[in-house]
């Protein structure tokens, strides 16, 4: 193990760490409009675009991200539609995760049940008030740990962004093994790195999860 090759490296490996966080965070944040908007238009039965998520859904859901993101940064140009990398990732990390995230949120709205829609009908509740008051709160409780399961999946599919040339952490540790073949030490720093970006978000979603759904029958 070569101390000085890591310490040589390590900034390159920052550089890229927070280029990686930058477009993963960007394209969950996408993600997360599209199963917001898709579960909604799904849960309440939308015409014709119900019919447009779902084929959506199972369109992205079963193709590689990889196969996305070749086609929208190498096929789209074809057409005349240049996108640079940067935005790609995003939206090639967008429309995947929006994929998962528009079934994980629409479970998370499917499991409370439909006796207390019901209930809060015959209580004289509008139904803008039994959406916010009744059926959101559950719903996210019972979303999180999809809606979190699903981030740190997204977080990892950040690794194939090397294949559009986007100096990611997995970009930079092929290009360093490459060109000084300090394979250990490259490897080592970005098993790191991506322990850095993922651990404290699963630590956290456990902690909001937790806080959720015990935190009300503390007192």
């Amino acid at each position: 193990m070569d101390a000085g090759a890591i310490s040589q490296y390590f900034p390159l490996y920052v550089e890229a760490f927070f280029l990686t966080i930058k477009i993963g965070w960007m394209g969950i944040a996408l993600s997360l409009l599209i199963g917001v908007v898709g579960a909604f238009v799904l849960h309440f039965k939308v015409p014709v675009l119900s019919v447009i998520i779902n084929v959506y859904v199972e369109l992205f859901r079963n193709t590689p991200l990889l196969v996305q993101l070749f086609f929208i940064y190498f096929g789209l140009p074809k057409v005349g539609l240049v996108i640079s990398a940067d935005k790609c990732g995003v939206i090639g990390l967008g429309l995947l995760g929006g994929s998962y995230m528009v079934e994980a949120i629409r479970s998370g709205l499917s499991a409370v049940p439909v006796s207390q829609t019901e209930s809060a009908l015959s209580l004289g509740f509008t139904k803008r008030q039994i959406f916010t008051n009744v059926i959101l709160p559950q719903a996210v409780i019972s979303g999180i740990p999809a809606v979190i399961a699903n981030v740190i999946f997204l977080l990892k599919e950040t690794s194939v962004f090397s294949a559009i040339s986007l100096m990611d952490l997995m970009f930079t540790a092929k290009d360093l093994i490459g060109l000084y073949y300090d394979t250990t030490e490259c490897l080592l720093l970005l098993v790191l790195f991506y322990i850095v970006m993922l651990l404290p978000v699963s630590a956290l979603g456990s902690f909001i999860e937790k806080k959720i759904r015990f935190g009300s029958y503390g007192d």
